[in-house]
């Protein structure tokens, strides 16, 4: 490594794995499983951002129960027939030189949604009910997530002890799988952000009431995981830092559970926000660049911990300024992503880490630096020619 490689392409060691990069691609949802099996889509969708040269790459929101589906066309690992599928995946990304990690999840009160390009309503409960797998809402109490959807059945406390059950078989699935890293989702107001926010857990027992309580859910889980998951293999944790509610889960309270979840042997907090209801007297975190960078930097100083940061990071130089400052170890993207899959290569020759093309794909990398003298000598031609298109104009 040279001593000027830009933070943003160092690596970083979690455990047992070194990350070649700091870049993180995002879990997102993709719909596009068949019955909880990975498809030729996920092959595509999930290699190409191994070929873009991130660090690291999520799968999207993985359904540890077939309750706990966002949508009916979720990934799962909640059978072992779902095993191999997603390994095929997992090695093409491994032997493109890359690392992958699965986000576990359960949906919650917010099971049972269409994907955003079919509307993106609530399914009706019915629908639900006679689906191949039937299945249905559960949550704290019985409050539904918002206009729309059904109140959710309450888990009682061996629905409870099953869930925690689903995620650590899950777990074991994906050290089968050969993944590098299992990130266990606890925002977006799906089950387990819905157990630690009060303005959706009114339950007065173990696992409701005061702060303490309503972390027990995400902290038996957490260690339930840590006990299956390799010891060499790092574990993260996606929290929403404020769920966007009135008199919600707040910053100070991420800071504590962080605290908890890093002595449970979570070693990475995904720091992103929101995400609970979807009522209009919701209080949503103001939107612009690099926005929930702020809860990245105060947990990883607070909590002092490891964490990843999220949400509109778009330019090379923002990406870096944030690792530069501190305010987190990693950067994650989504839909900047999507827009440009070798956002990573791109970002690498902007900062000066890649002048000849050496951390693309070979297949790839040999043709861009082969053409690449040719091409500047001709752009630069056409720049310096009078009425080139590539020649600034003047307004006539």
């Amino acid at each position: 490594m040279h001593p000027d490689t830009p933070l943003l392409f160092q690596p970083l060691n979690l455990r047992g794995l070194e990350l070649a990069n700091r870049i993180v691609i995002s879990p997102m949802c993709q719909h596009a499983a068949d019955r909880g099996h990975a498809t030729p889509w996920h092959l595509v969708h999930l290699g190409k951002f191994a070929l873009g040269g991130a660090g690291l790459i999520l799968t999207e929101s993985t359904a540890v129960d077939p309750r706990g589906r966002i949508g009916t066309a979720d990934l799962g690992l909640w059978k072992d027939s779902q095993i191999e599928p997603l390994k095929a995946v997992v090695d093409f990304v491994h032997a493109n030189g890359s690392a992958i990690g699965v986000q576990l999840a359960h949906a919650g009160r917010k099971a049972g949604s269409q994907p955003l390009w079919e509307g993106g309503a609530a399914i009706p409960p019915e629908t639900m009910a006679g689906d191949e797998e039937p299945w249905e809402r559960v949550g704290p109490s019985p409050l539904p997530a918002g206009p729309g959807w059904s109140a959710p059945a309450v888990l009682d406390p061996s629905g409870i002890a099953s869930v925690v059950q689903r995620f650590a078989e899950a777990a074991v699935r994906a050290d089968r799988s050969g993944f590098d890293v299992v990130e266990l989702h606890f925002g977006h107001g799906y089950l387990v952000a819905s157990f630690l926010s009060p303005s959706s857990n009114q339950r007065q027992d173990d696992w409701g009431g005061s702060l303490r309580k309503r972390m027990r859910l995400a902290l038996d889980i957490a260690r339930a995981v840590r006990a299956v998951w390799p010891a060499h293999k790092p574990l993260f944790c996606r929290l929403s830092a404020v769920d966007g509610t009135v008199d919600g889960w707040s910053l100070d309270d991420s800071v504590a559970l962080a605290r908890e979840l890093k002595g449970c042997g979570v070693d990475v907090i995904d720091c992103s926000s929101g995400g609970l209801t979807e009522e209009t007297r919701a209080l949503p975190v103001p939107r612009g660049l690099g926005f929930q960078v702020p809860f990245s930097d105060r947990i990883r100083r607070e909590a002092r911990v490891t964490t990843q940061a999220v949400g509109m990071i778009v330019d090379p130089h923002q990406a870096q300024a944030i690792l530069e400052s501190g305010k987190a170890d990693l950067v994650a993207l989504g839909r900047e992503a999507l827009l440009d899959p070798y956002w990573a290569h791109h970002a690498a020759m902007t900062l000066g880490a890649d002048p000849r093309f050496e951390r693309w794909p070979i297949r790839h990398g040999v043709w861009l630096a082969k053409r690449a003298p040719a091409l500047q000598q001709f752009l630069d031609a056409a720049r310096a020619a009078p009425h080139s298109p590539l020649h600034p104009q003047e307004d006539t």
